[in-house]
């Protein structure tokens, strides 16, 4: 459903490079591999969202991760289905999963956040993102999971400039049909629970 969809792009990463099969660690499930010439782990919280810190906190401590090299996948209500936003720190617009990685690991990590839209009131805002995407939804949400696996290398070296106009150029097909953005969402130029 639409608050999956972090984890959703994890498991189209983890195919278009090839990971090993997913395994149980951390509060979670993991997997790794080379993306770009470094190695990448992928981290699903299998605890509540609420939770998702627990397993984010361990997995950083664990393997000694600087805050500033966690990616954060998140669906984000506050933008349009089908826009694509990265930053580094800031605050965690009510999403709890991200309040509770924050209260773990620290606020410092990015922010991938990935836009479902929103429903229009604020009361219907839980069932909607706990339910399934629409069908229409697949207009452009696998090309945008293909995209972002496409593209998480320039993620993995830190660029996350580069990261969004590599998604907004495969993209491009997509928005010449009649997609739209700004200058610094993926669907033009300019990566569960929350999961890194």
């Amino acid at each position: 459903h639409r608050h999956n969809v972090g984890f959703m792009v994890l498991d189209r990463i983890a195919e278009q490079h090839g990971f090993a099969p997913w395994k149980k660690r951390f509060h979670g499930l993991v997997t790794d591999g080379p993306i770009g010439g470094r190695r990448v782990m992928l981290l699903k919280p299998q605890t509540y969202m609420n939770d998702s810190g627990q397993a984010v906190g361990e997995a950083q401590r664990y393997l000694k991760i600087a805050e500033e090299d966690i990616y954060v996948f998140h669906d984000e209500i506050d933008l349009a289905p089908a826009k694509l936003k990265v930053k580094a720190g800031g605050g965690n617009a009510g999403h709890n999963g991200l309040r509770s990685i924050s209260a773990h690991i620290g606020n410092e990590y990015a922010r991938v956040r990935i836009g479902v839209g929103h429903p229009g009131s604020k009361d219907l805002v839980s069932h909607y993102v706990l339910h399934d995407f629409a069908k229409a939804d697949a207009d452009w949400l696998d090309p945008m999971l293909d995209a972002i696996a496409h593209a998480t290398g320039q993620l993995a070296a830190g660029d996350d400039a580069r990261f969004l106009t590599d998604v907004a150029r495969r993209l491009q097909p997509e928005k010449s049909a009649g997609k739209s953005g700004g200058k610094t969402e993926a669907s033009e130029p300019v990566a569960a629970a929350p999961a890194p």
